[in-house]
């Protein structure tokens, strides 16, 4: 059938995530099913408010589509909107429907992570409830925090792993010049799946030292492990590097930062968390003297450095936003576009489709195998499993010093 297809945005912004709307875009310009090519500003909350801009014009020039491979963030905007149950009130997706067929909207691609799949999910439920034939939903996965389940890796998380390094081994050439003790904790993104705090590792990859300890959010972390670990690196090196996973816990299932935070949560019940960084170099402050301690959270940037994004990361995010759009438009609803590792080295993927219930509210986290035994470390396997994902550098332009973007709206 012809129609017009739709794309929209959800969730925390990235670096790539801007690379699959410009693949869903590619694949509906050359489709003989696709009329026009629109975009929901602010994802379904767009959707639903009906804020639609076309994107044929713009996105058929192949340097506007170069620009938007290089655009950070969201170009079509982003919210967090959690739609009801679909066996408890329909009263959401009628509209969602009904304003599809308004505007002849046939396919619809979201991109976005957990929460957004559970859109898809339940907007897919709700079409086959109704026994809809003429609307098709897919997602397209996207999260630096790379906890999507039934895929290898997530678009986003390339990039970020690869502003983690780079960070983590300018840290370490900063704080060597220095004849004094030191002491810098890390704080990197990750609620409950560490993924991106493990990547620090790679900062080791070219005869780097640090970090000496690492902390994911997998395995629980108590006062007094971390301050005998930092005491033994303590022994080792004048300087010490730390990096933690924001979401790391205590042994009663805490999250450490809870101490500094207000216990709010978002519309989708997850606490707002934070501050672990400083709630750690308070404890070696306490509990250790004579050297200088320095906390970092990292916060936004990692997110969105488009000036250190892989260019692994952005084509892949571009080869999964058409197969997202080929999928809906081949007639498959409820699914989500997915990678699947071959091997390591050479580095081969093949793009599939899996089913969106069974990525929807699920987190995939860093196997326990991965993390070393005495908790403050990960193995080689992590390392095979990171170093094809931050490959290569996205040829940027520039104007007046500074990356040029692209703005949609």
């Amino acid at each position: 059938m012809r129609a017009n297809l739709l794309v929209a945005q959800s969730g925390g912004p990235s670096a790539a995530i801007n690379a699959t709307v410009s693949g869903v875009a590619e694949f509906g310009l050359v489709s003989n099913n696709v009329d026009k090519i629109l975009g929901a500003v602010n994802g379904i909350q767009g959707v639903l408010n009906e804020n639609f801009i076309e994107l044929c014009d713009v996105l058929s020039s192949p340097r506007n589509m170069q620009l938007l491979c290089q655009t950070p963030a969201a170009a079509l905007g982003s919210c967090r909107l959690k739609l009801a149950d679909v066996d408890k009130d329909e009263t959401i997706y009628e509209k969602i429907v009904s304003i599809f067929r308004k505007h002849n909207i046939g396919y619809f691609v979201y991109i976005g992570g957990n929460d957004s799949m559970d859109t898809v999910r339940k907007l897919s439920l709700y079409i086959e409830k109704k026994g809809i034939e003429d609307i098709k939903v897919m997602g397209a996965p996207k999260t630096i925090d790379n906890d999507l389940s039934l895929t290898d890796h997530c678009p986003g998380f390339g990039s970020a792993a690869k502003y983690i390094a780079t960070t983590f081994t300018e840290l370490e050439r900063d704080r060597a010049v220095y004849n004094d003790q030191s002491i810098t904790v890390v704080e990197v993104m990750g609620r409950n799946a560490g993924w991106l705090t493990a990547a620090s590792i790679l900062a080791k990859e070219n005869g780097g030292h640090g970090p000496q300890l690492i902390y994911l959010c997998e395995k629980p972390l108590s006062k007094e492990k971390f301050i005998e670990d930092v005491k033994r690196e303590m022994k080792k090196s004048l300087h010490v590097i730390i990096a933690v996973s924001e979401g790391v816990k205590d042994e009663d299932g805490r999250y450490l930062s809870e101490s500094v935070q207000s216990g709010d949560e978002d519309v989708f019940g997850h606490k707002y968390i934070s501050g672990v960084a400083n709630v750690l170099g308070d404890i070696i402050r306490e509990n250790i003297s004579g050297a200088k301690v320095r906390a970092i959270e990292l916060n936004l940037m990692q997110r969105c450095s488009a000036r250190n994004a892989s260019l692994t990361d952005i084509y892949e995010s571009r080869m999964l936003g058409q197969k997202a759009a080929s999928c809906a438009i081949e007639g498959k609803t409820g699914r989500m576009a997915a990678v699947e590792r071959i091997s390591n080295n050479p580095y081969k993927v093949r793009y599939i489709d899996v089913d969106v219930a069974k990525v929807a509210n699920l987190e995939k986290t860093v196997p326990l195998e991965w993390i070393t035994e005495d908790g403050c470390q990960v193995t080689e396997e992590m390392l095979e499993y990171l170093r094809p994902l931050i490959q290569g550098e996205v040829n940027m332009t520039f104007i007046n010093g500074t990356p040029e973007h692209i703005r949609l709206y």
